[in-house]
């Protein structure tokens, strides 16, 4: 068993939020990455793809989800399991932006719309 404290969750900052990791394989060894997104009001997340399934629970705040062609609003308590290979896209409440926590495979790569490969992000690694 690994015991992961508050203090040493790794924190990765990008222009619409921070991506919190609470475990990953570099973060307790775990075998699933578990983050907290906190992203800002108004901020508008990529339009990218995974090659693995995400979930993501909304904690704080709304947003609204662009995932396969469908669109949808969700705020706290609401869920959303994003399959892979499915191109996203999170927009963070005008006014309250929005917490998350997600969870995906160890090693989950991200990708561009077009399919260029963008890697393990460091929330993941």
């Amino acid at each position: 068993m690994t015991v992961v404290r508050s203090a040493e969750a790794r924190r990765s900052e990008t222009p619409t939020g921070v991506m919190t990791t609470f475990a990953s394989p570099t973060q307790g060894g775990a075998s699933r990455a578990l983050w907290r997104v906190d992203a800002r009001p108004g901020a508008e997340g990529p339009v990218h793809d995974f090659d693995s399934e995400q979930v993501w629970s909304w904690v704080a705040g709304a947003a609204t989800v662009e995932l396969g062609g469908d669109t949808f609003s969700v705020a706290a308590g609401d869920t959303v399991v994003m399959p892979a290979h499915t191109v996203r896209r999170v927009l963070a409440d005008p006014a309250a932006g929005y917490t998350a926590i997600v969870t995906a495979p160890a090693g989950a790569r991200a990708m561009a719309a077009d399919g260029a490969d963008y890697g393990v992000p460091p929330w993941i690694a």
